[in-house]
C-alpha cells in the first residue's frame, strides 16, 4: 500500500519526524514516498493519486501554514485517500485541519498512531470518523529511515569559521519538556513531560548521517538537559565513537546554571555552541512568560560560557505586548556590552510573540483582554501593541531581515531604527565590550 509522507519546513534540517514515521511504516510493509517541499517541488499528481494514506508533518507554526495548500490539493486530487497530520501543531489546530478534510490528527508520540491508521486502511476497516490523539506513551523508538529523503547536501550547514562549512545532520535524544514556559508550543501537548530516546537508537541515527557525509549534528531537543544523565552519557558515547564530529544543543538558562559543572564536558566532547531561549532581558516579561530565569541569570551564564570557552547563542521573543522602545534599546545595549552582537542572528531581533491555540499565555487575564479571536489563517491569536511605534519598529526590522546583512550591520541598523522610533537625537554609538570573534552557527537562522 502506498503512503505519502510530506514535510514542509523543519528549519533547514533533513526532516526527522518524516524519517521516523517512514521507519515505522516501512516496518509494517508500507511502500513509503517521502517529499520535503522545503528543498523539492510539491508532491506530483501521480504521487498523490497513488497514495492510500497522505500524512503531513506539522511540527511548528511555519510548517503548518505551508501544509495548508498541499492538503487542499491532495483532497482535490485524491478524495479517497486518508489524510493525516502529525506533530505538535496537528491537534492544536484541529478546527482548521478538520475543515480542510484531514481525518486523523496525531500529536506527541505519533508513530504508533500512524501504524495503527495504516493497519486499519490495509484491513479495509478505516472509517471517515475523525480521530484526534495526543499520545505520551513510552515507546521503543526505531532508527529513522532517511534513504527516501533528499541528501544532506541540500540542507543547512554549520559555519565553523569564515569560509569553513560542514554538512550538518539532525537528530533528537528526547521529546517534550519538563518545563511549562507560557509561550512554548511544546507545553500544550506534553504538559511538563518528556520522553527519552534510547542512546543506541540516537547513535545509530547519527551513524547513518555521518556515513552520508555529516560532520556536525544538531540535537533538536527542546531542552537537551531535561535528562542530564542521559545527555552526559550520549555526548560521551558520541565523542568516543566519532571524535572528529561536532554538535550543538539547546539548553535552558536555569539548567545551564544548575549544571554548570557539566559545561566542560560539552566543550571537551565537541559542542560548538549552545542555543538558549533567553527570550527577554526584562524581568517583568520573563516572569509573564514563566521562563524560570532572570536578567542577572542570563548575564551569569554569559560569564560562565566565556570562562569555559563555549559559544552561547541566545534566542529571543523580542517583541511582546509588554515590550517598550526603551526596553528594546536596553536589550541591544546589553548585547553590545556583553559582546554578543555576533552571537545573535538578525531575525532574533525582529521576532514577534505568537500566541498559538492552547497557549498557557491565555490563562492570564491580561492576555485574554489583548488577544483577539483565533485566526485560522495566521494560526494564532492576533494582538496589537498599545504603542503603535513598537509594532511599526518590529515590522520595519522584519523587512530589514530580508536584506541578508551581516550581524554587525543589522545590529547597527536596529540600533538606529529604534532611536528613530523614539524621535530622539541621533543615536549615540553603541559600545561593544571587546573585539568580535567568529561564532559558529547554522546557515539557516529561522527559529519558528
Amino acid at each position: 500500500m502506498h503512503v505519502l509522507l510530506v514535510s514542509t519546513y523543519e528549519i533547514g534540517r533533513q526532516p526527522f519526524g518524516v524519517a521516523s514515521a517512514a521507519a515505522w511504516l516501512e516496518q509494517e510493509g508500507a511502500n513509503v514516498t517521502c517529499v520535503d517541499v522545503s528543498v523539492d517541488p510539491p508532491p506530483s499528481d501521480l504521487q498523490i493519486a497513488e497514495a492510500a494514506l497522505i500524512a503531513l508533518h506539522v511540527p511548528m507554526h511555519t510548517a503548518t501554514r505551508l501544509a495548508v495548500p498541499i492538503i487542499e490539493r491532495a483532497h482535490r486530487i485524491n478524495p479517497r485517500a486518508q489524510l493525516c497530520c502529525f506533530g505538535l501543531y496537528a491537534t492544536m489546530n484541529q478546527d482548521l485541519l478538520r475543515g480542510l478534510g484531514v481525518e486523523t490528527l496525531l500529536s506527541g508520540e505519533f508513530e504508533a498512531g500512524l501504524v495503527a491508521l495504516y493497519r486499519r486502511i490495509a484491513e479495509g476497516s478505516v472509517s471517515r470518523a475523525p480521530v484526534t490523539s495526543v499520545s505520551l506513551a513510552r515507546q521503543q523508538f526505531l532508527t529513522p529511515s532517511r534513504a527516501g529523503l533528499p541528501s544532506l547536501e541540500r540542507y543547512a550547514r554549520v559555519r565553523v569559521a569564515a569560509g569553513d562549512e560542514r554538512l550538518a545532520g539532525y537528530t533528537e535524544a528526547t521529546r517534550g519538556c519538563k518545563h511549562l514556559c507560557r509561550h512554548c508550543p511544546v507545553v500544550p501537548i506534553y504538559g511538563g513531560r518528556f520522553r527519552v530516546v534510547d542512546i543506541e537508537t540516537v547513535l545509530a541515527d547519527i551513524d547513518q548521517q555521518i556515513t552520508a557525509g555529516a560532520r556536525h549534528i544538531s540535537f533538536g531537543d527542546p531542552d537537551f538537559w531535561n535528562g542530564p544523565t542521559h545527555a552526559r552519557r550520549l555526548v560521551a558515547s558520541l565523542h568516543r565513537r566519532h571524535p572528529e564530529v561536532t554538535y550543538d544543543v539547546t539548553i535552558k538558562v536555569e539548567h545551564l546554571l544548575h549544571h554548570a559543572a557539566d559545561l566542560p564536558l560539552l566543550r571537551d566532547t565537541g559542542c560548538l555552541f549552545v542555543t538558549s531561549a533567553v527570550e527577554a532581558v526584562d524581568d517583568r516579561v520573563l516572569e509573564i512568560l514563566d521562563k524560570g530565569h532572570t536578567r542577572a541569570d542570563f548575564v551569569r551564564v554569559v560569564e560562565l560560557f566565556r570562562h569555559v570557552g563555549l559559544a552561547l547563542v541566545p534566542t529571543f521573543v523580542t517583541f511582546t505586548p509588554w515590550t517598550t522602545i526603551e526596553g528594546y534599546l536596553d536589550l541591544l545595549r546589553l548585547l553590545a556590552e556583553l559582546d554578543l552582537v555576533e552571537h545573535v542572528a538578525p531575525v532574533q531581533l525582529a521576532i514577534r510573540l505568537l500566541i498559538p491555540a492552547g497557549s498557557r499565555l491565555l490563562e492570564l487575564p491580561a492576555v485574554q483582554q489583548l488577544a483577539g479571536r483565533f485566526d485560522p489563517i495566521a494560526l494564532c491569536h492576533p494582538w496589537q501593541h498599545a504603542d503603535p511605534r513598537v509594532d511599526a519598529l518590529q515590522q520595519a526590522l522584519l523587512r530589514r531581515v530580508q536584506n541578508d546583512e551581516t550581524r554587525a550591520a543589522f545590529f547597527a541598523a536596529a540600533w538606529k531604527m529604534a532611536h528613530d522610533h523614539v524621535a530622539s537625537a541621533a543615536a549615540p554609538p553603541v559600545r561593544s565590550a571587546g573585539p568580535r570573534s567568529f561564532v559558529p552557527h547554522l546557515t539557516e537562522p529561522w527559529y519558528c
